[in-house]
Parts: C-alpha cells; sequence; structure tokens
C-alpha cells in the first residue's frame, strides 16, 4: 500500500483496492500499490497470478469492478467508468514487439505522431532512433532486424508520443539469457535518463531486481508484498514471498527466545526481535549466501549434489532427513559427492516462520 501520510497527487500511478477480471469473477482482488514519478515498477510472480490483468487494467483494456486506477492525480479507472487507452497517456511495449512489417523501422516509430509537421516528425523519430542506437538502420524493415533490434525499435515507437508511463509486458522473454540482461539494463538507462516512469511486468527475478526500484510479488491475483528488491529478499512479508524470491531451503527449529532459535545447524540469532514464545516450532529458511566454509566448524553436512557455475559452485548439503539447504562457495572449494564439508551459518538477516 501507498505509505498514509502521501496523498493521491504525490504519487505518478496510484492503484487502489484494485478487482477486475474477466465475465462474472474477478482475477486479481484487492491489489494495491503506487509507483513515483521516474521510478521503475514491476509486477513480479508465477503463470497465473494476474499480471498481466493488471497491466490490462492499467493500459484501459479490461474495466475494473472494484478500486480505483490514477494517473496523475486523475482516475482514469473507477467502476463503470473508464478512460479509453488512447487517451490515457501510456505506452506499451509488447512481447512480440508488434512492430508493422510493411514499414520501415522510422515509419514504424512515427506511426504515432501523425499530427506533426513531415519535418518535425523526421526530426523526432531520428532523436528516438539515436536514442536506442539504431539511426544507421532507419530504412530498414523488421524482419531484417534481430530481436534485440526490434525490441529497441517498439520502445523507441512507445516512447514517441511522449507518455506519461510506460507498460513493459514481458518485453525480453523472447531473447536469450545474455542479451535479456544487457537490453533490460540498457532500457532501464533510457528510461531513468528521460525520467520517465514505467511498469514492467515478468517472471523473472534477476530482471526485475536488475531494472527496477520497486517490485510487486503477487500470488493468486493478490499483491503479498510491494517493496524494494533488498527487502523482498532480506525482509520477506511472509512465507510465499520467502520461498518465492531467491533460492533458499525452509530448516525445522524451535525458539528459545524473541530473537534465538535451536535447529539442526546450531543456535541461530535473529538480527531482529520476533514475538515468538519459547518452544514454538519454526521454519528457518537458510539461503545459499548464509552459509560459510569454516574448517574449525563441527557441523559437517554430506554433499549430496554440486552446480558447477565457473566463479562459484553451488552445493546441497544433507543433515538429516528434514534438513537440506545448499551453499554457495569460491569454485577453488571443490568437495566430491558424499564429503563432508564443515560449515556454519552467518545469517546476517534470519527468516523464521512458525509452523503451521
Amino acid at each position: 500500500m501507498p505509505p498514509h501520510n502521501l496523498t493521491t497527487d504525490t504519487w505518478l500511478l496510484d492503484v487502489r483496492a484494485l478487482g477486475c477480471g474477466y465475465g462474472d469473477g474477478n482475477v486479481v482482488s484487492d491489489v494495491s500499490f503506487a509507483l513515483g514519478h521516474g521510478d521503475i515498477g514491476c509486477l513480479l510472480g508465477p503463470s497465473g497470478c494476474g499480471k498481466s490483468t493488471i497491466l490490462r487494467a492499467l493500459a484501459g483494456f479490461l474495466p475494473v469492478s472494484e478500486g480505483e486506477i490514477r494517473l496523475n492525480g486523475q482516475a482514469i479507472s473507477l467502476p463503470g467508468r473508464t478512460t479509453p487507452p488512447e487517451k490515457r497517456r501510456i505506452g506499451m511495449v509488447f512481447q512480440d514487439y508488434a512492430l508493422f512489417p510493411h514499414l520501415t523501422i522510422a515509419e514504424n516509430v512515427g506511426f504515432g505522431l501523425k499530427g506533426m509537421k513531415r519535418g518535425e516528425r523526421h526530426a523526432k523519430v531520428m532523436e528516438l532512433l539515436q536514442l536506442v542506437h539504431l539511426q544507421d538502420l532507419a530504412d530498414q524493415y523488421p524482419h531484417q532486424l534481430s530481436g534485440g533490434q526490434q525490441q529497441r525499435v517498439a520502445l523507441a515507437r512507445a516512447l514517441a508520443p511522449e507518455p506519461t508511463l510506460i507498460l513493459l509486458d514481458e518485453p525480453f522473454s523472447n531473447l536469450d539469457a545474455d542479451l535479456r540482461r544487457r537490453l533490460s539494463l540498457d532500457v532501464r538507462d533510457i528510461l531513468k535518463d528521460l525520467g520517465i516512469s514505467a511498469l514492467l511486468v515478468t517472471h523473472d527475478q534477476q530482471e526485475a531486481f536488475a531494472m527496477c526500484d520497486q517490485v510487486a510479488v503477487l500470488k493468486d491475483g493478490r499483491v503479498q508484498q510491494w517493496d524494494v528488491p533488498y527487502n523482498l529478499y532480506h525482509e520477506p512479508a511472509n512465507r510465499f514471498v520467502a520461498g518465492f524470491i531467491g533460492q533458499g531451503a525452509f530448516i525445522p527449529g524451535r525458539a528459545t527466545g524473541p530473537d534465538t532459535i535451536d535447529s539442526e545447524l546450531g543456535h541461530l540469532v535473529g538480527n531482529r526481535a520476533y514475538r515468538w514464545q519459547p518452544g514454538t516450532l519454526l521454519d528457518v529458511l537458510i539461503r545459499p549466501d548464509d552459509i560459510v566454509y569454516d574448517e574449525e566448524s563441527e557441523l559437517q553436512p554430506r554433499v549430496v549434489e554440486k552446480t558447477f557455475a565457473g566463479t562459484s559452485t553451488l552445493y546441497r548439503f544433507h543433515m538429516s532427513e528434514d534438513t537440506e539447504f545448499e551453499a554457495l562457495f569460491r569454485s577453488h572449494l571443490d568437495f566430491r559427492l558424499g564429503e563432508h564439508v564443515p560449515v556454519r551459518v552467518e545469517a546476517d538477516h534470519l527468516i523464521a516462520f512458525e509452523r503451521t
């Protein structure tokens, strides 16, 4: 939810208690978040969680049944009243680029600028193509460009009418992993340089964290947490967020105080006080970066799986039937399958939830 001490007009985009869907039922319910001017936000979650439904409502393609959407302080979607998409000043970049195959790159970018004089339109188009580093390809056609280049054209076309907000619907999903990373950072830099706000839809956590200032984690049509990436990882609001974000495994534990836990990995001390009563059964999240190699440790779990990744190796360790966890070590620490390795827990942010 947006902080209560800020007015609706403070935000560029303000979504409050949104409910919408198809037919008689809602796909998303009670969805609230707010995006500041110049910020890049993200809707992140597994398939079917409602990300694209929210995006369609923001674009004006889908009416809302509950709540409201406000842009620059003006209501653009209310139950029974929807501002048409073409009057929202919202640009959209699609997963499949949606370029016109019979138009040149320059004609695609200038498609929404028909009200301008020819000379002004040409200057604007070339300015945008230079911004996305495609000025030398203005006379080419979409089929002559790579996927990454086509997505840059789609971004330039969305920027051409100078929108208030850009919506990005899984725009990099058709690209290979390396190009996705590079292009997502390039797009972030372009949007930040122009001061344009954007909302990205993705299921890729790395993409969301690298590109976005704020991220909404969704499950079953509801926002579980809207926060900065650091807090989603280190201060998850609930067990779903804790398990969905990053890597990790839950191990059993028992509270010995408001911030201390006994477990098979030893006595764990939290960085904040919970309200557990001593003896409360807990599930403790152990992330790979919580485990460090320690030659002096008496804790020696067995290696059951290893994945080499160049500079590092991800190990899966087995302690007992109820306790398995992962650790990420520098690759020069090379352990064999079945080997017992001395480790200790060094969890600066201890995350645990009462067992249900």
